[in-house]
């Protein structure tokens, strides 16, 4: 049987049927086995539906979720498999209401993933990728431990964390929250983030299952990826996690093959619960329900926020006949078994810790510092020391907003300030206005106030106008505002629309927060010379709201960049920080630096070549101005103490210890399917993985592409050599030693990667390389370490989709080790043997 009639695809046109519950189920695997796909189940292969042993329900909780099943009515069933209003909303994660009569909880769903997103305060953490560059599955754990600790505190009881897709597009808005484009360091990293999570005591809800990484429209999205592909690179992170012991799995709103992930037998019933044995609940994605009995009869249990398909038409379908009483208890029953193994069914539940923000604060900061990639330094550019760190040019907007750095915390200008201290100079300048200026007085006919508005709850307030002017230019219009965003209209074309196209976040790509905390949609146009019409349309809505208009011209661009270049060519160093911020999962239009940053960069560095770009910015950008530059630091989105950790690295007093967890594309088109129309932003609905299991750093090797950074880049303030390799047979898979030393003067963090060459006694293509281990080690000046990296059989064995199994790559491979996967100085082969 091909795979384009696997496995999958039988349990999935079965589960099209809809309703026949666990008949289905059986039809399905009598069928499978007849046709010859179903191979023999070893003993620790689990069929559908079977528990996991090793979270198997004790005795006594079976009993008493007995007895709660036998207790609760078809409405109070029903009532805990969908999300409803919370009666005191802390945040918009979701509600799941109780049955306080029988003891069940009503439980409190909370947003991460780099942080409790809750309406009291709570650690910003640095993102997900960020957290990748760390390569240090022990920190993992820590950061996990500050998400469970704080949403307990916070009145949590289900966490939506860790993210486990993978980051196969630099377009995605959401790559940050990944752990970047690698399957294996992906699913070491979401093991550990659950385990940190469900230590403290908060469930783990990891996301989003399966191929639902992308926004928006992801329930749009109907995604293409080969049976092989899915199982070596998008299912290993979901995999780590059910291992790991993660309480919820949040099924996607995509398509998968034509079919929602939600609804999909294969992934939620076979794969999920029968390959790997996971018996926690599986909770849709925001609004990712699509109906009643498909859904629940493929394993979906919950569904969020609301009841539209699991409240009155569950009910109903019950009664009807075409969802039986056994289905509908079996999800139940899930949630119950979830609840016991937290403690969460007792009587005395554990108690709930006290906030503890100076520990998340010490982490977060931590994190930060173990994840900052130094991709580029020359001229001794970085760490700056001498005259250099006492003659410092800080230029762009993102240096003195706080939110560049998380909410609420210092601005990286004010603690580069801090560490030049008062012997020194720092002067500052924005390089580029992300605010705008007020609108000249004058300009609108009739006149109005703009500047400053004020709008009562339950009024509107409407404008007409019109403006002139005497040349064209390119404008950028801004609207500033606490409330809903206003419309506003130039010439008939509404600037904000409330779906906007990929890559038209409404801040542009550029900060959407002005200094004093509102919001800042903007819209950059080219204008014409003569007469404009302009409407502005704001509601006041239950609680009023404020706005401002601001607008930004060719000439105050310009005078801008003038400033900046003076205050830079003055000064001894130039520290630049760029930006970039896509909204709400929004996609990104390009993979340039939004507004005019790389204009302002080219400008700045022309005048003064010891110029360090900080880049705040959320996955892989193109860097078209990198030649001119000393040094460039890449610091994502790193949180609330972002701006300490900048500093601590700028100044020398921590070594740059990341490692990209994603390749940097040279150019737009040098990148997996970058030429494929249907892989760019808002060219429709269907994705189609043609790369297969050739993701990211991969498809580069396959390809023979030089990259602008490989997967695995960072550099050090300190000096690195590799030598001694040995690689040895252990227990069905491989054992690598290595010596690393340490050959400069400074105390430094290296993380040495371990890469594995195909193999030759397999019939399927496979990558040049894969990482199958890595360390990371911290060592002073002039000492070394012996490593030891232990490759398990699973990193030897390709998943074969006509056999639906993990078949050994034995015969005589390669062992690459080194900095990056393209800097490996040691290699040798050595013979895997078969079984």
């Amino acid at each position: 049987m091909s795979e384009a009639v696997s496995r999958r695809s039988t349990i999935r046109w079965l589960s099209r049927l809809g309703g026949l519950g666990a008949l289905a189920g059986a039809t399905a695997a009598s069928l499978l086995a007849t046709t010859g796909c179903a191979p023999p189940v070893p003993p620790t292969v689990r069929r559908t539906g079977a528990p996991s042993p090793a979270a198997a329900p004790r005795p006594a909780a079976t009993g008493r979720i007995d007895t709660l099943l036998a207790r609760l009515t078809l409405d109070e069933k029903t009532a805990l498999l969908h999300g409803a209003p919370d009666p005191a909303p802390r945040g918009r994660g979701g509600y799941l209401p109780g049955v306080p009569r029988l003891g069940i909880p009503a439980l409190r769903v909370a947003d991460g993933p780099a942080g409790v997103r809750v309406d009291r305060p709570a650690t910003v953490l640095p993102a997900p990728l960020l957290l990748a560059c760390a390569f240090d599955p022990a920190l993992a754990r820590e950061y996990g431990r500050v998400l469970g600790r704080e949403g307990r505190a916070l009145g949590q009881d289900v966490l939506l964390a860790p993210v486990a897709d993978l980051a196969r597009s630099p377009y995605a808005g959401r790559a940050s929250e990944t752990f970047g484009e690698d399957p294996r360091l992906t699913a070491d990293l979401v093991a550990a983030v659950v385990r940190g999570i469900q230590d403290e005591g908060l469930i783990s809800a990891v996301g989003h299952f399966a191929l639902g990484g992308r926004a928006p429209g992801r329930a749009a999205l109907d995604v293409s990826v080969s049976d092989r592909a899915l199982h070596e690179t998008e299912l290993r992170g979901f995999e780590a996690a059910v291992t790991a012991g993660a309480g919820v799995v949040v099924g996607s709103g995509n398509r998968l093959d034509g079919t929602y992930a939600c609804e999909d037998r294969a992934l939620l019933d076979e794969v999920l619960r029968g390959r790997w044995g996971f018996d926690g609940w599986v909770m849709s994605d925001r609004d990712a329900t699509h109906s009643t009995v498909a859904a629940i009869a493929a394993g979906l249990d919950v569904e969020m926020p609301g009841g539209t398909h699991y409240g009155a038409p569950l009910r109903a379908a019950v009664r009807a006949g075409s969802v039986s009483p056994a289905t509908l208890d079996l999800a139940v029953r899930r949630i119950l078994t979830t609840l016991d193994r937290f403690g969460l069914l007792s009587p005395r539940p554990p108690a709930r810790p006290a906030p503890e923000p100076g520990a998340g604060a010490r982490l977060a900061r931590q994190v930060a510092v173990a994840g900052a990639v130094l991709l580029h330094n020359v001229r001794a550019t970085l760490p700056l020391t001498g005259a250099e760190a006492r003659s410092v040019a800080v230029i762009g907007p993102a240096a003195l907003h706080e939110g560049a750095a998380g909410a609420g915390a210092a601005s990286p200008l004010s603690e580069i300030r801090r560490r030049v201290g008062a012997a020194g100079e720092v002067r500052h300048a924005v390089g580029e206005d992300v605010h705008g200026r007020p609108l000249p007085p004058g300009l609108l006919t009739p006149p109005v106030e703009t500047a400053e508005r004020k709008v009562d709850a339950g009024r509107d307030w409407n404008y007409a106008g019109t403006f002139t002017l005497a040349a064209a230019d390119e404008w950028t219009l801004l609207v500033h505002h606490t409330g809903a965003r206003p419309s506003v209209r130039l010439d008939g074309q509404e600037l904000f629309p409330a779906a906007p196209a990929a890559g038209a976040a409404p801040g542009g790509g550029l900060l959407d927060r002005a200094p004093d905390g509102m919001r800042v949609s903007r819209r950059t146009l080219a204008l014409t010379a003569g007469a404009h019409r302009i409407t502005v349309s704001a509601r006041g809505g239950s609680a009023g709201q404020r706005l401002r208009l601001r607008h930004i011209t060719g000439a105050s661009r310009a005078a801008d960049r003038a400033d900046a270049v003076a205050v830079a060519e003055a000064a001894r160093s130039v520290v630049l920080f760029a930006h970039e911020d896509p909204g709400d999962g929004g996609e990104r239009a390009t993979l340039g630096l939004p507004g005019g940053q790389a204009a302002l960069i080219e400008a700045v560095t022309a005048v003064n070549p010891r110029t360090t770009v900080v880049l705040n910015t959320p996955s892989s950008t193109t860097m078209p101005w990198l030649a001119g530059t000393g040094a460039v630091l890449q610091m994502y989105h790193p949180g609330q103490e972002g701006a300490g950790a900048t500093a601590d690295l700028l100044f020398g007093d921590a070594d740059p210890g990341g490692r990209l967890a994603q390749t940097y594309p040279a150019d737009e088109r040098a990148r997996p399917t970058g030429a494929d129309p249907r892989r760019r932003p808002a060219t429709g609905v269907r994705r189609e993985y043609a790369e297969g299991v050739h993701v990211g750093h991969r498809w580069y090797d396959a390809r023979g592409v030089a990259p602008l950074f490989p997967f695995g880049h960072g550099l050090s303030y300190t000096t690195w050599a590799y030598g001694e390799l040995d690689v040895g047979a252990r227990r069905g898979g491989l054992r690598v030693e290595f010596t690393v030393r340490n050959t400069g003067r400074r105390k430094g963090v290296e993380v040495a990667q371990v890469y594995l060459g195909p193999s030759p006694d397999l019939a399927l293509e496979q990558p040049v390389r894969v990482l199958v281990g890595y360390r990371r080690l911290t060592l002073e000046p002039g000492s070394e370490q012996r490593v030891t990296v232990d490759v398990d059989a699973r990193a030897l064995s390709c998943w074969d989709a006509e056999r639906q199994a993990w078949v050994p790559g034995s015969g005589r491979r390669e062992v690459f080790v080194g900095r990056s996967s393209r800097e490996l100085p040691l290699r040798a082969k050595t013979v895997v043997r078969s079984g």
